[in-house]
């Protein structure tokens, strides 16, 4: 059995639909974080109930770790540990994560499970990323959450994840914001039961650390 990182947005999607397709695969269920405080995603900044409603049209269960706002390292990897060794028990022996080429998240999130009894997955890894985002584009439903300042201005925040918003991406931007660049959450597509009826609405600009994000509420 497997259990699936998810960040609620389009990469970790699409290895699940590919996963589901594999008829040698039983998916147990999905693990994201989110903040203790005020329970949301700390990147995304969606709020739980929203990765419920996505975990309920999957028809998976969803395991929350939740974590400090300000996690340190040592107590990120102590609670995610936690979590690890409780999948286990559970059965799960894999854990699938939608990295697409960052070395470095890989050999963390290895580094991560290397003392705890499962192994991980990269099911996109090594995809040409222009191939996946308008394969994405196609088949699902999703809107941008999150940009960073850095590679994208606020218009962008809040937009269907579409042919057009691709179109409209500058030149330096992974079409699938690998870098960071931007964050979406999907609302339906392929393995859904139901779309998940939220809209962009109240679109905010926040300090994170030492970058800027500009960041979309969804109700």
């Amino acid at each position: 059995m497997i259990a699936v990182s998810w960040s609620g947005g389009k990469d970790c999607a699409v290895a699940l639909r590919e996963l589901r397709a594999d008829p040698d695969v039983v998916v147990a269920g999905l693990l994201t974080t989110v903040r203790e405080d005020v329970q949301r995603s700390s990147m995304h900044g969606v709020r739980r109930e929203h990765h419920e409603a996505q975990a309920d049209a999957l028809g998976l269960p969803l395991r929350v770790v939740e974590l400090p706002a300000d996690v340190g390292n040592d107590e990120y990897e102590a609670r995610m540990r936690t979590a690890h060794d409780a999948m286990a028990s559970d059965g799960v022996e894999r854990v699938v994560f939608a990295d697409l080429f960052l070395a470095d998240v890989r050999a963390y999130r290895e580094a991560n499970l290397a003392d705890t009894p499962l192994d991980g997955c990269w099911p996109l890894w090594g995809r040409d990323t222009t191939d996946l985002a308008r394969e994405f584009a196609e088949d699902f439903d999703a809107v941008v959450v999150c940009v960073d300042d850095d590679a994208l201005d606020a218009s962008f925040v809040g937009r269907t994840f579409d042919r057009a918003f691709l179109a409209d991406l500058p030149g330096d931007v992974d079409p699938c914001g690998e870098h960071g660049e931007f964050h979406t959450f999907v609302r339906d597509g392929p393995g859904f039961d139901e779309p998940v009826a939220v809209e962009p609405t109240d679109c905010v600009t926040k300090t994170v650390g030492d970058g800027t994000f500009h960041y979309c509420e969804l109700k």
